[in-house]
């Protein structure tokens, strides 16, 4: 008997409570809906900036976004009879980002439509959650740029504002001014893009409340910080590289960090997980792609913000940085 190898049942072998899975077999008990609203807690120093510097009336299109985001994640459950993914606050952070990333006067009408494509074409369309491409905020702001450009790029201020705020933001400045003028003259003060008493997006223009929501993100561990430094790293070396070459109107690195949507973007839209690499080294080569367009764009193309589109050229390119550096089955050939 001692030797006998025959097949037994489970319940001889004294394991009739044992459950065969396959891996992972250890979880950490974080699910969706913490990750998802712990990034909402995140945004809410980018939300108070956007009310002190423009006023309430930023909480129209903000609200807008939100209410179109999670409006049509409910609708699209009930059409195709899935469950819904309201609760989870995946589709209220969608709403938040876009809001953030909007003039501060932009129509709440407008705001609303741009979050039902965020989720309808942004997620949706791919399977929900988890399956979607293309950053799904990213997604419905590339669809109002495209629709509304002129109220994309109206900068005044909201009503109720407390203090005066230039239409004019730093890198719209800098990008249309004369080119006989340096860069050094019409390059916006350093303090004013780390407090962010400038013109921009709501919740763009302050980088102090966007640090802030930064290491909540890095202390919960829910961020990545591959690629919010490689980003960092890249602003720095390429805005560096083009500043020192003497390119017109090549501002300082740091300038290029700061103004616009560029920390905003490396913290809150890069580090998406599902459109993000799953590697450290595809995550590294994703955040330093990101930012050599981005200054690409700022230098040489037509617009003189460039986060948006390098965020979504790499987020296609996602697929092949995954097959490109994923790491080595142990024991197999190279």
């Amino acid at each position: 008997m001692a030797n006998d190898t025959s097949p037994r049942p489970l319940e001889a072998l004294g394991g009739g409570d044992l459950t065969l899975t396959t891996s992972p077999h250890s979880h950490s008990g974080v699910g969706t809906a913490r990750l998802m609203w712990i990034v909402n807690l995140s945004l809410l120093p980018c939300l108070a900036s956007g009310l002190l510097f423009f006023g309430p009336g930023v909480l129209l299109p903000i609200g807008g976004a939100i209410a179109g985001a999670v409006g049509s994640e409910w609708a699209i459950a009930r059409l195709t009879r899935r469950p819904a993914t309201v609760r989870d606050g995946s589709a209220c952070l969608t709403g938040l980002l876009l809001g953030l990333i909007l003039p501060p006067g932009f129509p709440p009408l407008a705001a609303l439509l741009g979050g039902v494509v965020a989720i309808g074409l942004g997620k949706a369309v791919f399977g929900g959650l988890g399956n979607n491409i293309f950053n799904p905020a990213l997604v419905g702001r590339a669809f109002l740029q495209a629709c509304f450009p002129a109220m994309m790029t109206d900068w005044s201020k909201a009503l109720g504002a407390v203090d005066a705020v230039s239409a004019a933001t730093p890198l719209g400045w800098l990008k249309f001014s004369p080119p006989e003028v340096p860069a050094a003259q019409v390059t916006t003060a350093i303090s004013k893009l780390f407090f962010g008493n400038i013109g921009g997006c709501i919740g763009e223009t302050s980088a102090l409340a966007i640090l802030i929501g930064a290491a909540i993100l890095l202390g919960t561990r829910v961020a990545n910080w591959h690629i919010i430094a490689s980003m960092l790293a890249g602003g720095f070396l390429f805005g560096g590289l083009f500043h020192l070459l003497g390119v017109a109107h090549a501002p300082s690195p740091l300038f290029h960090l700061l103004a616009g949507g560029y920390l905003f973007g490396a913290v809150f839209m890069a580090t998406d997980y599902v459109t993000s690499p799953s590697t450290w080294r595809g995550q590294w080569i994703f955040g330093l792609g990101i930012a050599l367009l981005t200054i690409l764009i700022r230098l040489f193309g037509g617009l003189p913000e460039g986060v948006m589109y390098s965020i979504l050229l790499m987020n296609a390119a996602v697929p092949l940085i995954n097959r490109g550096t994923r790491p080595r089955v142990y024991g197999a050939k190279a």
